[in-house]
């Protein structure tokens, strides 16, 4: 009887950053991208199914998460979330048979980086998060402003630092609360609070969220990188969401979205019953998903 492959932890160096990384299996590289609030554990269902499936599964916490480095350029906008991506998969080893999948921020920084660097990567899996052009389109809707509020609350100077952390990160349980009702997310939230337990770490976190709005710290050198966000994702594409995903109202994800996803063999699939986290609420079904995908 065979066992489960074992999930382990490593480091390595990408770009400038050091990062800390789950992994599991070998063979072609799948990068497993998470986002806010969690951390790659969030991945421990699949990541063990794609190293049946023959490939090298690492899931890194991302720039900022302890225990991966805080960037001493404080820079967080997708551009740098994108160049992370393709650094990781030169560090890795990647070649072009690699695969990336992305969840929630991990989405933002997938879209952009198989945009920009195409050749790195075969085929790509995002999870609760359209591409960037709906995304922006339908970010305005009073159902999806009320969602979003903890976006708009992120942009206040200070008060975030205090708060999120407050009442052992009250606010992130709630957030996991509204997102995936129904789930049991204490473990993965204890995690959460780990990672972001330091100020710097914390603020890394809320700086993702101030970068979309304010361009004044953007990288003029990561330009292409930054316009990637808007562009069609050029490999087969499969786009995971809940229906009853508290964060982006399923709503959002219509034929609309398959202007981003140009590439044939892309689609995208809206999974009753769950929520954001839905790799985590239906993994045996995510799981197959991805798979089938990825194998394609």
């Amino acid at each position: 009887m065979s066992s489960t492959p074992e999930i382990t932890e490593g480091r390595i160096t990408a770009g400038d950053l050091e990062f800390a990384y789950l992994e599991a299996g070998s063979g072609p590289l799948a990068l497993c991208l998470h986002g806010f609030p969690d951390t790659p554990w969030t991945w421990r269902h699949l990541l063990p199914a794609l190293a049946e499936a023959g490939f090298r599964a690492v899931a890194p916490w991302m720039r900022g998460y302890a225990p991966t480095q805080v960037p001493p350029d404080g820079r967080y906008q997708t551009g740098a979330l994108a160049l992370d991506a393709c650094n990781l998969h030169e560090a890795l080893g990647g070649d072009a048979d690699a695969v990336i999948v992305g969840h929630d921020w991990g989405a933002l920084a997938t879209y952009p980086a198989t945009a920009w660097q195409p050749d790195r990567w075969r085929r790509v899996v995002t999870m609760s998060i359209p591409p960037m052009s709906v995304l922006m389109g339908g970010m305005m809707g009073p159902a999806q402003l009320k969602r979003s509020w903890y976006i708009w609350f992120f942009q206040m100077a200070g008060l975030p630092e205090v708060l999120v952390p407050a009442d052992d990160f009250a606010l992130v349980r709630t957030l996991w609360q509204d997102w995936s009702p129904g789930l049991d997310g204490a473990a993965d939230v204890a995690r959460v609070a780990e990672a972001l337990a330091d100020p710097a770490n914390l603020a890394a976190a809320i700086g993702y969220y101030r970068n979309l709005f304010d361009t004044s710290g953007h990288d003029p050198a990561l330009a292409d990188a930054q316009a990637a966000a808007l562009a069609p994702t050029p490999q087969p594409t499969l786009l995971l969401h809940g229906r009853d995903d508290g964060c982006i109202g399923s709503e959002l994800v219509t034929d609309a979205v398959l202007a981003g996803l140009p590439a044939e063999g892309s689609r995208y699939e809206i999974l009753e019953g769950a929520g954001h986290f839905l790799q985590l609420e239906q993994p045996e079904r995510v799981n197959q998903l991805v798979i089938e995908h990825l194998t394609g």
